[in-house]
């Protein structure tokens, strides 16, 4: 019989989801108008994602509308490497991550305090990510691995939703006019999360032969269609996202481009969980171990790592 490999080697993945939505991210644009965008439609992997813990309704919610989000945000950019979100408030929920990596992997977390969530949720039983995260900031960070440098834009924490906080986050760091709505909701199949992301765009690619009045316009034409988005429809299964952006810009030259898929993200393994282990004190590592065994816990995917405390070594 072979002997196991040792942790620093092991690089096997926990029972989490193998799950791959194949048409997750629609990317799209309307043909000679100065406007593009995405829709984003999570299906089965929010609650794949989302199920991971056991999070009230409210926090459930900010988190998938920051998955969808982030997917939508990174799904725009051309490069190799992930894309983040990241808040940090003094609020009832001080930390919100998510992020996606440049093939799909998407994955998120939210950090409750959970006797402050109890006092709020009692108060305001539907609180939005203004409420659950306080004051603070929000971060948007494109990593594009070692050898690059990572760009990050940050704004504060202002608007009672995560689409305006958005909002003022392209307005202050990206100079860009852009259109965001988010869902997120527990359905009867289960959680559903959706990001309809729109950008009015430079002239160039043959619309700028456009006026500036007549690229107003266009782009003003194009926010009034999509403020029409519902809830319902965004989370709805039946509702292909092909037919949905075609019910909003039928009349408006709308181009689908190719469907980009979304997977089940966490990158978390035994190896490099070993890894960090290895570089505290023994004198931490015996504080962390109870009878003789250090519990790690993956924030992202809730799954429980544990160690023999003998066989950590520094």
């Amino acid at each position: 019989m072979s002997e196991p490999l040792p942790d620093f080697l092991r690089t096997d993945r926990p029972p989490v989801p193998d799950l791959v939505e194949v048409t997750a991210v629609q990317p799209f644009h309307l043909d000679q108008k100065p406007v593009r965008g995405r829709l984003v439609r999570l299906g089965a992997l929010a609650d794949a994602l989302l199920s991971r813990h056991d999070h009230p309704e409210a926090v459930g919610r900010m988190l998938g509308e920051a998955l969808a989000l982030t997917a939508g945000l990174a799904a725009a950019l051309k490069y190799k490497g992930s894309f983040s979100i990241q808040a940090k408030g003094d609020g009832v929920v001080p930390m919100l991550v998510a992020d996606c990596t440049d093939d799909g992997q998407l994955r998120g977390y939210a950090r409750a305090t959970p006797e402050k969530l109890s006092e709020l949720l009692s108060v305001e039983p539907s609180p939005g990510a203004g409420a659950l995260l306080g004051s603070g900031y929000i971060a948007f960070t494109c990593d594009q691995g070692a050898d690059m440098e990572r760009y990050q834009g940050i704004v504060a924490l202002e608007g009672g939703t995560l689409a305006e906080m958005t909002h003022a986050y392209f307005a202050a760091s990206e100079q860009l006019r852009a259109f965001v709505r988010l869902a997120c909701a527990r359905t009867p199949h289960g959680w559903r999360a959706t990001a309809f992301i729109m950008e009015r765009v430079a002239a160039g690619g043959g619309i700028d032969e456009l006026s500036d009045e007549e690229a107003d316009d266009a782009w003003t034409t194009a926010v009034s269609l999509a403020s029409t988005l519902t809830e319902e429809e965004m989370l709805d299964d039946d509702l292909p996202s092909e037919e949905l952006l075609y019910r909003l810009f039928h009349e408006e030259g709308l181009m689908l481009n190719r469907a980009r898929a979304l997977s089940y993200g966490c990158r978390c393994s035994r190896a490099r969980l070993s890894g960090v282990l290895a570089g505290f004190p023994d004198d931490d590592l015996d504080h962390m171990a109870e009878e003789g065994v250090i519990t790690m816990t993956c924030e992202f995917c809730n799954h429980d790592f544990r160690f023999n405390r003998a066989e950590v070594k520094r």
